[in-house]
């Protein structure tokens, strides 16, 4: 199963927070990411499950 064949139920948004900072995060359809601005990652999705692990986060630019 590949990471696009499985869609992100965006109502998980109003349920998850950054671990980090404790922000809501908004959602990157595009890359399946969850970003937090507050703390300059983004969190991958994937098969549709969101990986709320910050040694996981990519950096943000």
């Amino acid at each position: 199963m590949s990471d696009t064949s499985v869609k992100f139920d965006r109502r998980m948004l109003e349920a998850l927070i950054c671990p980090r900072s404790q922000t809501t995060l908004s959602y990157d359809a595009e890359r399946q990411e969850l970003i937090s601005k507050t703390a300059g990652l983004a969190y991958p999705i994937r098969n549709g499950i969101p990986v709320m692990l910050v040694d996981e986060a990519r950096v943000l630019d």
